[in-house]
């Protein structure tokens, strides 16, 4: 059965779901916000992050009316199903002398039941529930042609496998930054430091580095065999201490610039950071390809685009104000902005709160990394699944698991230069997840619900940007991203 493909799991209420969400969009794209926005100019960037939060809103509902038209196309393939073994057994009955005035009763009871057009738009309303737990790649199996489908997979596995690859360096590299590095207040800018530089002891950088890699991969990794709700205390836990780091970050930032000594003087404009930013706030609103995982187990989805709205909102603001405060504190922004508290005691001078926002990163991501592990192993199975078939123990259990988490730990063994994998990924498979997959869905779902259901019926989840020009905007706007990406790229790699 495909539902058992990816099974749903334990229910949760919206706002549990949307601290999932929240989680997830707000990793590591947050904490490279800021020095980007301090290239690119305030204005600028300012105009660029609203239309960018609403493009990723935008397409995060083309997401949900997908699914639930998805839903439906499943219900409507079972009525189907359902229909012919009742004709096939009302004509087997009519042999049956003896048995003919069953049979034409079993014949009114069976016209009663099937999925007729009449039928099928009076139970249109239920029949969009989103219910079984679909995920993007099962979705294009069913409305993308096959050369879509591969392309699909190319795409989302490319982007997954990175982000799991990103996680797991990122992770133990922050880790190896804080124990190895100096986090006093009389520690000064150097020059980058090598792997082969003492940490403690014998024990060299890169040696601390794989140990906390090691570390990481035990403790994580086991969450890839299970259901995504299995770490949902853990997810509300984290998210407040996630709100923890970015008010403390933002009130010194604010402190510091009540009192006059604020450093940064950023410019209104600068056309020629708006690339950089671009990539920036496009991994920053990434949370698309996990939205199966996140809605199907909300239990109440009755007003699921006006929630997911007020979590943009919120999402918005808060990188909105991270990046002023820190823009108008600083005058020379790191890559990562929580590195710019932990060594300067004039924003702080209390040990525990730098090595609390220096270690951030840590649970920024690693609460992210079991939802992108259980989505990336689902899409694994909707590869290889072929209807009315179910997967051995060991192969749903065992291996999907591990193929899924050991080639991103291998990854992030072999390196942890960031920029590199964050280009990688980011920049071309994330755009296609972002904008074209979701854009793509909508349409053919729509076209499919047509089909199926006649034009007149309505699916409940449907997306308030109804219109086809929508969906033609995202792709025209897919193709701009294209351009800022390799323009940033090639100018990057000139400079």
């Amino acid at each position: 059965m495909l539902g058992g493909i990816t099974d749903t799991g334990e229910l949760y209420s919206p706002y549990v779901g949307l601290v999932y969400m929240f989680n997830l969009i707000v990793g590591t794209g947050a904490l490279t916000m800021p020095q980007a926005f301090a290239v690119s100019g305030w204005a600028v960037s300012l105009a660029l992050i609203i239309f960018l939060a609403f493009m990723s809103y935008m397409t995060t509902t083309f997401v949900i009316e997908a699914m639930a038209a998805a839903n439906a196309h499943l219900r409507w393939k079972k009525r189907e199903r359902q229909r012919i073994v009742d004709d096939s057994d009302a004509s087997s009955d009519s042999y049956d002398d003896d048995k003919s005035e069953v049979a034409m009763l079993d014949g009114h009871e069976r016209s009663e039941t099937r999925p007729i057009l009449s039928v099928q738009r009076a139970s249109t309303n239920n029949v969009f529930d989103i219910v079984e737990r679909i995920e993007m790649g099962q979705m294009a199996s069913m409305f993308f042609n096959k050369v879509g489908v591969n392309m699909f997979y190319i795409c989302i596995i490319i982007y997954l496998y990175g982000d799991l690859a990103i996680y797991a360096a990122a992770v133990p590299y922050s880790l190896t930054e804080v124990v190895c590095g100096n986090q006093s207040c009389s520690a000064v800018s150097k020059l980058k430091a090598n792997d082969t530089d003492p940490c403690w002891g014998s024990i060299r950088r890169i040696d601390a580095y794989r140990i906390f890699l090691t570390a990481f991969s035990l403790l994580l990794g086991p969450f890839t065999f299970f259901n995504v709700q299995k770490t949902k205390y853990l997810q509300i836990i984290t998210s407040l201490m996630r709100w923890i780091a970015f008010i403390i970050m933002i009130i010194l930032a604010l402190i510091r610039i009540s009192k006059g000594r604020g450093e940064g003087h950023p410019p209104i404009a600068n056309i020629s950071g708006i690339p950089n930013l671009f990539g920036v706030c496009v991994y920053s609103f990434m949370c698309q390809h996990s939205l199966p995982s996140l809605i199907t187990p909300i239990n109440k989805k009755k007003h699921m685009n006006t929630l997911v709205l007020v979590d943009y909102v919120l999402i918005l603001a808060f990188y909105s104000l991270l990046s002023f405060t820190a823009i108008f504190c600083f005058s020379n922004l790191k890559d990562m902005y929580t590195l710019n508290f932990t060594s300067n005691c004039d924003v702080v001078s209390i040990p525990f709160i730098r090595y609390f926002l220096g270690l951030f990163p840590v649970f920024t991501i690693s609460t992210n990394f079991p939802i992108i592990a259980v989505t990336l192993r689902n899409n694994w199975k909707t590869v290889f699944h072929r209807d009315g078939g179910m997967y051995p123990w060991l192969i749903d259990r065992i291996v999907f698991p591990l193929i899924t988490i050991i080639p991103a730990i291998i990854v992030a063994f072999c390196t942890h230069d960031l920029e590199t994998l964050v280009g990688i990924t980011g920049s071309y498979a994330g755009t296609g997840i972002q904008y074209i997959i979701p854009a793509c869905l909508v349409h053919f779902s729509r076209k499919d619900v047509e089909v199926v259901f006649g034009n007149d019926v309505q699916n409940k989840h449907r997306s308030p940007f109804k219109h086809s020009c929508w969906v033609m905007f995202v792709l025209v706007w897919s193709v701009s991203c294209f351009i800022f990406v390799t323009t940033n790229i090639v100018l990057s790699e000139t400079n």
